[in-house]
């Protein structure tokens, strides 16, 4: 919480499974579209909240499965663990909140009495959380009688049900929404109040966040009935919620643009990348234009041609070097010209690039140090490397940046098996 200086430009907060990540989208378009936007445009003075029903360890399977972003927070469990960072510190002061009126061993002896239950895996049991499969048409009888036998036993619960399946049994104060007010109360205590919010969801244990005052809220276009049905009951006339034309990460980018929160169109949507400009000047935005150009090359999504190798020479200075993760240092714009050999040798295979956590810092009128994690998605399984790169501003364009200086280092179990650029 203590990145940023001041109030956040923008705080999203998302679900992850159908929301954030499609998972009908076999190549993570709509997800790799809101990496790019998310990095060159917003990550410097923004947040990124991720909120889901999934527990740490399930979690932690979707990021090594899925590209997604390191968050600056993330809501896991239903919205009974808060984490901060990539450290993912919890946050105690939330733990203690939930504890009240809860007793996790009474939900247990009560909920096992109902044989229309079925117990998730272990990994999904939680100290503020217990999780059950049930059919659907058995699911709105059962909360019922489970909320009053609780309710008897001392408890303040909540019950919540949501892709016609799953059922969590949780502290009356947990839930989506109750940690995304405390997150709000949090920020507001600090004078660091976002300027705006924009919740996202698909199910109905999403519901809660749209519920919050003062926060945007998009349903995206494949969000399931339970969710649409709440819409329908609660939410029908309020403005602030949409429900999106566009799936998943796509109908996120579609909500920024709908009510003018900021930049929506990804660079992964700029054909001619030259084209690609900010208005306010970010060294993140250049890094992730430099490496989508690298991709297409790869691709043979751009021309072959001189003028494309100039552009990326241009990128870069002549007198600038690259350190692979090897130690081995090369001359940039040796680097590039072996790297024209490739074009083309991952056309029609499974390769993508991203960026994730651009952070940039200027350490001189004219230079910013900028450090980020680089990735690589291919037939070959994924791989990463650290990256320092130092930039400068053109003397003939001051808006436009170079790299002069890139220092890579593997992060540990990433390493690439074949040849690696940039």
């Amino acid at each position: 919480m203590d990145r940023l200086a001041g109030p956040a430009r923008l705080m999203i907060i998302s679900d992850l499974d159908h929301t954030m990540v499609d998972h009908h989208d076999l190549e993570n378009l709509s997800l790799l579209r809101f990496n790019a936007l998310w990095e060159s445009n917003y990550r410097h003075d923004s947040l990124l909240v991720f909120s889901t029903g999934r527990s740490p360890t399930l979690y932690k399977e979707l990021w090594k499965e899925k590209p997604l972003l390191t968050p600056d927070i993330t809501i896991m469990s239903v919205g009974t663990e808060i984490t901060y960072g990539e450290r993912m510190v919890s946050d105690s002061g939330w733990e203690k909140f939930l504890d009240e009126n809860w007793s996790r061993d009474i939900v247990v002896e009560e909920s096992s009495k109902f044989p229309q239950l079925s117990l998730q895996s272990e990994t999904e049991q939680r100290p503020h959380k217990v999780s059950f499969y049930v059919q659907k048409e058995k699911a709105e009888e059962l909360m019922k009688s489970l909320k009053e036998i609780l309710t008897n036993r001392g408890l303040d619960v909540k019950i919540i049900y949501s892709g016609g399946i799953d059922l969590d049994i949780l502290p009356q104060g947990g839930g989506k929404g109750q940690a995304l007010a405390y997150l709000l109360k949090k920020f507001k205590e600090d004078g660091k109040l976002p300027l705006n919010t924009l919740a996202c969801g698909d199910s109905g244990n999403d519901a809660e966040l749209f519920s919050i005052p003062e926060v945007h809220g998009v349903m995206v276009s494949n969000a399931q009935e339970e969710l649409l049905k709440w819409h329908a009951e609660n939410a029908k006339d309020n403005p602030k919620i949409i429900h999106a034309s566009e799936r998943c990460a796509s109908g996120i980018i579609e909500a920024i643009g709908h009510f003018g929160l900021g930049p929506n169109i990804s660079p992964r949507d700029v054909e001619n990348l030259s084209t690609c400009k900010l208005d306010n000047f970010n060294p993140g935005h250049e890094l992730v234009l430099f490496y989508l150009l690298y991709e297409r090359w790869h691709r043979e999504e751009v021309e072959q041609s001189a003028t494309t190798i100039e552009i990326m020479k241009k990128i870069t200075s002549k007198n600038g070097v690259l350190i692979h993760p090897s130690g081995v240092e090369r001359p940039l714009h040796e680097c590039i010209d072996a790297f024209s050999a490739c074009y083309g040798d991952k056309k029609g295979k499974l390769f993508r690039v991203w960026l994730d956590r651009v952070s940039s810092t200027q350490i001189h009128p004219d230079t910013w140090l900028a450090k980020f994690d680089k990735w690589e998605m291919s037939d070959e399984g994924r791989r990463c490397c650290l990256t320092t790169v130092v930039l400068k501003t053109k003397a003939d364009t001051p808006e436009a940046l170079m790299l002069v200086h890139v220092h890579q280092t593997w992060m540990d179990g990433f390493a690439a098996k074949k040849n690696w650029f940039f």
